[in-house]
């Protein structure tokens, strides 16, 4: 855990790579889940919309099989840096990104909507921006997940790992905003109010309901992999 806790500890040191003057060369892509009906009106505590929510804050969406994060508990959400554990085959890779905003709007044509976004931190794979927010149309009661990407692989990712990415990044990359659409509306229909950050000690680890990956402490841990240079000791384990 000392291990893990100084990775995610030294993440304060990397720049945000999010290139938003750039205006070409990128993927945009847009993800809508719809999550459920709610009566309609504002959102009804722990209604869809309110649980959709917590899960969305504490980023405890995920699917364990494909990624998992590790944060500090008494860190704020604007600013919060997280590192990502994304599993691919025998590889663990170790990336951070930086939440740079925080949306609130309680109209936007009809629709109440909250959530944050992301930006890519020196050493991941991509480059770019993630904002995932939950909506409530007032008028039908109707609830949506919504997942606005744009993204780019970085221009110095090594040949060994651009090579990966062409050949199953994307696909990978589809399997995810598709998987945590179903993860968001199971948990937020199912699970019962009221929700305690998952870890122990300084470490939130998400998601919480993940279990143990019998293969984990075989699978080899690259941090930062556009550098592509630490491989991180067995010890550090479940990011």
């Amino acid at each position: 855990m000392n291990a893990l806790l100084a990775v995610v500890e030294g993440l304060r040191e990397r720049a945000v790579t999010d290139e938003p003057d750039v205006e070409t060369g990128w993927t945009v892509d847009e993800h809508v889940h719809e999550l459920g009906t709610e009566l309609p009106g504002e959102p009804l505590p722990a209604g869809i919309w309110e649980r959709a929510t917590a899960l969305v804050r504490d980023y405890d969406f995920t699917p364990p099989e494909l990624l998992r994060a590790a944060y500090l508990r008494d860190s704020a959400l604007l600013g919060r840096d997280v590192l990502l554990d994304g599993r691919f085959g025998p590889l663990r890779f170790l990336m951070g990104v930086r939440i740079t905003e925080v949306v609130d709007q309680p109209d936007e044509d009809g629709w109440r909507i909250w959530g944050w976004a992301y930006s890519t931190l020196a050493g991941h794979l991509q480059r770019g921006r993630v904002l995932y927010r939950v909506a409530k149309h007032r008028a039908s009661g109707r609830v949506e997940f919504r997942a606005s990407v744009r993204w780019r692989p970085d221009p110095r990712l090594g040949p060994v790992f651009g090579l990966g990415w062409g050949v199953f990044g994307r696909r990978s990359q589809l399997r995810f905003y598709r998987r945590i659409g179903e993860r968001v509306r199971e948990r937020a229909v199912l699970e019962p109010p009221g929700r305690h950050l998952p870890g122990t000690g300084p470490l939130v680890l998400v998601p919480g309901d993940a279990r143990p990956d019998p293969w984990d402490h075989a699978r080899l841990r690259v941090a930062h992999p556009v550098h592509g240079r630490l491989l991180l000791p067995p010890a550090v384990d479940r990011a």
